[in-house]
């Protein structure tokens, strides 16, 4: 019997499940709300793997640059404060804004926001570069609080198997944190693969 794990189980918080479910499309921001992914899914157990050459140390530097300079203009207009963190790294540009004061940016760091803002990144990069972007952007801390979500939903799925289950499915995610997944659940000694197409690509866990 296959059971499906919602982040309403393991956050008292009461939202929309849609909403809980991240995207990355690769898009992935931490993202509680599935997009399509244009870009090149990063390889993951039980997805095909793209077949374009990864970026190099120089290309990924770029558009961390240009993805930079995007969103120092962004938060110029919006009049924040933010320190800009760039990083190349698992082929992928990634960009983190922080703060000295949490609440400057408070409110760009919501999900959802992060989300639009990281796909608008990836646009103003692709049209200086002509190739599409899986840059990763970060807005104070918000990733991290999307992993410790991601690490929660592994434990309840784990738990349902050991429970007896045999088969556990999560909700539809992105292809960056559908891999965060994978990680975690090999950590755990369980095994997991994504099933789906597009909007509904999500990760089944099972027992190893």
């Amino acid at each position: 019997m296959t059971e499906k794990i919602s982040l309403t189980e393991v956050n008292n918080s009461e939202f929309d499940i849609a909403a809980a479910t991240a995207v990355e499309g690769d898009s992935a921001l931490p993202s509680h709300s599935a997009t399509t992914d244009v870009s090149a899914d990063v390889p993951e157990t039980g997805s095909v793997t793209t077949t374009e050459a990864p970026l190099t140390t120089d290309q990924l530097e770029r558009e961390g640059d240009i993805a930079a300079d995007y969103i120092e203009e962004f938060l110029d207009i919006c009049d924040l404060d933010g320190d800009i963190d760039i990083d190349a790294r698992n082929g992928r540009a990634y960009l983190s804004v922080k703060a000295s004061d949490a609440d400057n940016l408070r409110v760009l760091s919501k999900p959802e926001t992060v989300t639009a803002l990281q796909e608008l990144t990836r646009l103003a990069v692709q049209n200086k570069t002509g190739s599409f972007s899986r840059l990763i952007l970060d807005i104070g801390g918000s990733r991290e609080a999307r992993e410790v979500e991601l690490a929660a939903l592994v434990t309840r799925a784990i738990a349902r198997i050991e429970a007896g289950a045999t088969e556990a499915a999560l909700p539809a995610m992105s292809s960056y944190e559908r891999k965060l997944v994978h990680d975690l659940v090999s950590t755990s000694g369980y095994r997991s693969e994504s099933s789906g197409e597009g909007r509904d690509r999500h990760t089944v866990i099972t027992a190893a």
